[in-house]
């Protein structure tokens, strides 16, 4: 597979082995930049789960207590999910755990899941508050003047309690107008859709978002967005970069955007707070809690169609994320975004509430906001994005872990080692195996892939690689190739 072409072969890429897990160092306390708008360039702001259990059986009302009332509900509890490995597997479910990607997928219209499950999520939410209402009032008649209460009413809670700074409630109040569902309807004759969440960017009314969201309605189709207060806007893709799984949309007639502050996710240590924000299986601006659960896990995820994957050097967390929460923005203690909720390791049982589809088991992924930002200026600059590349094919092996093996021949037949590019310029040649990437070991091709798109083109990179038992280290200067 080359690192010219990863993921863009179109056809399904081979699962690779997991990784070996990556001691983090802790990282110093983030500061807090202040973002100065450049001249010609947009302005962004820099700073620096739903379970429906079984419900309780509830006695039947008293004759002449009102008609009848029922539902049939069930939801078993799954069983406990086994301790997973120290580095995720790969693409499609290395030995047979597939990676899901964390959007409500694509779906034959005029079905759409989302529908049917908010409904029933509200059919029995007002059922039960129906049946529960009515016991509740037939108790209260009955033992009124039989027991005086003994509760203290806060009678001076005032209606408009304020949350304290930094506390998730706060938080959460702060961020969530300026985070949206997006509805994406595909143009062709199927009629694809789903939902996504995005987040604004910039004053100028980007949304930036996941590809994997929005790519079945760049072609023809028709992007919606809704935002916390109800309001709804049209938009249209400015640009989409699918290796990254990084999308880039523009509002109509939007004014008075308020943008998210961006944090800085070199700086972000194992175990800091975190809060994801999104629609999961269509219900919108759910918030959820919890922290980084690790650095840099190499991810392959899919586009939505299952016919190329996207790579990156991710930061795991165990804040919960569904169908739909990607494209929605993970933050830190602070609010500011540290990443892009983009995929997860779903429950593997059959038949849940997602139609099918795993929810959460603690496994979410984001892409870095750091990468993230700099490919959401290059699709706001020119509508493309530019990857780095050594200019070498790497297998895809997935019965071997011990590095990134150059391919003795490269995609459709080419040259395994370009001639002439960063690689070949290093001395790289077929068959060398690649095992370190600056201070990052590297077990297999999609880890050297997403380590490598970290960088910029015209970085210097230090490769260290073994040749016939011999260990060597060199110095690449990283090129560039553009979307295919």
């Amino acid at each position: 597979m080359s690192t010219e072409n990863e993921g863009n072969e179109g056809n399904e890429v081979t699962p690779a082995p997991s990784a070996p897990s990556v001691p983090v160092p802790p990282a110093a306390a983030p500061d807090t930049p202040s973002a100065e708008a450049r001249p010609g360039e947009q302005q962004t702001v820099s700073a620096d789960q739903q379970h429906t259990a079984p419900l309780p059986p509830v006695p039947p009302p008293p004759a002449g207590a009102g008609p009848d009332a029922s539902a049939g509900a069930g939801a078993g509890a799954g069983s406990v999910p086994p301790v997973p490995p120290a580095v995720p597997a790969y693409a499609q479910g290395g030995g047979g755990h597939g990676w899901g990607a964390g959007y409500q997928p694509p779906a034959p219209m005029p079905a759409r899941r989302k529908g049917g499950l908010v409904a029933g999520v509200l059919i029995a939410a007002l059922l039960a508050g129906g049946i529960g209402g009515g016991i509740g009032y037939w108790a209260a008649e009955r033992n009124d003047s039989a027991v005086d209460s003994t509760t203290v009413s806060a009678s001076d809670t005032p209606a408009d309690l304020k949350r304290e700074p930094g506390t998730v409630a706060n938080i959460a109040a702060n961020a969530l107008p300026s985070v949206v569902t997006i509805d994406a309807q595909g143009g062709g004759a199927q009629g694809e859709g789903g939902t996504g969440t995005g987040f604004v960017y910039d004053k100028q009314g980007h949304i930036l978002t996941n590809n994997h969201v929005v790519a079945s309605a760049a072609d023809g189709g028709r992007i919606q967005v809704t935002f916390s207060d109800g309001k709804k806007y049209e938009a249209q893709v400015v640009g989409l970069a699918q290796g990254y799984d990084v999308a880039v949309l523009r509002l109509k007639n939007a004014s008075g955007l308020k943008p998210l502050p961006l944090g800085n996710s070199d700086r972000v240590a194992v175990g800091d707070s975190t809060i994801a924000i999104g629609a999961p299986f269509g219900l919108s601006n759910t918030v959820t809690t919890g922290i980084v659960s690790a650095k840099n896990r190499p991810v392959a995820s899919g586009d939505g169609t299952g016919s190329k994957n996207s790579y990156m050097s991710a930061l795991q967390t165990d804040a919960s994320i569904n169908p739909g929460n990607s494209g929605g923005p993970l933050l830190d203690a602070r609010g500011a975004v540290i990443g892009i909720n983009s995929a997860i390791k779903p429950a593997e049982s059959g038949g849940g509430l997602g139609g099918g589809q795993g929810g959460s088991i603690g496994l979410g992924f984001a892409i870095p906001i750091n990468q993230a930002k700099n490919v959401a200026d290059q699709l706001i600059k020119s509508g493309k994005a530019v990857y780095p590349m050594i200019g070498a094919s790497v297998s895809l092996d997935e019965s071997t872990n011990d590095g990134a093996r150059i391919s003795n021949e490269g995609v459709g037949g080419s040259e395994p080692v370009t001639k002439g590019g960063p690689a070949d310029k290093a001395g790289l040649r077929p068959g060398d195996v690649i095992t370190r990437l600056d201070d990052r070991p590297i077990d297999s091709g999609p880890t050297l892939i997403s380590e490598i798109w970290t960088h910029k083109p015209g970085d210097t990179v230090k490769l260290t690689f073994e040749r016939g038992g011999e260990e060597r280290t060199v110095d690449v200067v990283l090129g560039s190739k553009g979307e295919d």
